[in-house]
């Protein structure tokens, strides 16, 4: 049984759901409609997202308790300076020059776990989101943030996060690896790992399939409800189907590629611990 039995407001009572504050490169905010309905009978659970990204599930389904999770310590940190009503204070421009300079600051700081986890850090990361190529997130082995600047003909910069402090006081965010979440029975799993593609370099440790498959095995292993999704790839099917999960395929509202191949992109819904699933 779920840990808390509060009582929701219904959908039509509550506000509506506030915008992701960062850019994000295959952001999910598409798809909180398709997860409603598996989440509108289990709201009254812990929400936990392993793999967090750029909040679209979390602000769309508007948990009241929440585990939200990284591999990736900079939006994190981002999201807890929100918790504390961020407001920017370095300058913000769609310059080449401060880009790269900004860049630089960031990369010094990021360096160490004191400058990673300092509202500068946070500044500048949101800035780089806003300002970077295409809304990348993209670090390299040494884990600088290497992603060149943006081709943007005009950027709205927010420089007032307070809206947001409300909604993130609710929730509890950490970063890390997956299996190291203290979880409990009940909990209800959103996991979208970084998609099964050639790009994985999401972090400075990428993800490679051997992640892939220990995830799948860690979400098989949950009693509660669980919800994945990532690109259909065949070994993404092949593999959630062999550990009993329930496989919903969506259109995505992206392209395969940037090379002029418009085919909508397919996802995978694979889902475990819904009743008969």
């Amino acid at each position: 049984m779920p840990r808390s039995q509060q009582t929701r407001p219904k959908a039509e009572d509550r506000a509506p759901p506030l915008r992701p504050p960062l850019k994000w490169a295959g952001g999910k905010r598409w798809l909180a409609p398709h997860l409603e309905p598996l989440w509108r009978g289990q709201s009254s659970r812990r929400l936990v997202e392993p793999f967090c990204g750029g909040l679209a599930v979390a602000l769309g389904l508007d948990p009241q308790h929440a585990l939200l999770n990284d591999v990736n310590p900079h939006p994190v940190n981002f999201y807890r300076h929100l918790q504390e009503g961020l407001t920017i204070r370095v300058p913000m421009r769609n310059d080449r020059d401060l880009y790269y300079q900004h860049r630089n600051d960031f990369n010094r700081l990021a360096s160490t776990r004191r400058g990673s986890f300092s509202r500068k850090a946070a500044e500048l990361f949101y800035y780089l989101n806003r300002t970077a190529y295409n809304g990348l997130c993209r670090f390299n082995r040494k884990g600088e943030f290497n992603v060149p600047f943006g081709r943007h003909e005009r950027i709205n910069y927010i420089r007032d996060f307070r809206a947001y402090r409300a909604a993130l006081s609710r929730w509890h965010f950490t970063w890390g690896d997956f299996e190291k979440l203290d979880l409990h029975e009940d909990d209800f799993i959103y996991a979208d790992p970084p998609y099964d593609v050639p790009f994985r370099q999401y972090s400075r440790h990428g993800f490679e399939w051997s992640e892939q498959v220990r995830l799948a095995s860690w979400l098989a292993q949950h009693k509660g409800p669980v919800v994945l999704s990532n690109q259909a790839t065949e070994r993404i099917l092949a593999l959630y189907q062999s550990l009993g999960f329930r496989l919903a395929l969506l259109e995505a509202p992206r392209s395969i590629s940037r090379t002029g191949d418009r085919t909508p992109a397919r996802e995978v819904l694979a889902t475990r611990g819904f009743g008969g699933s």
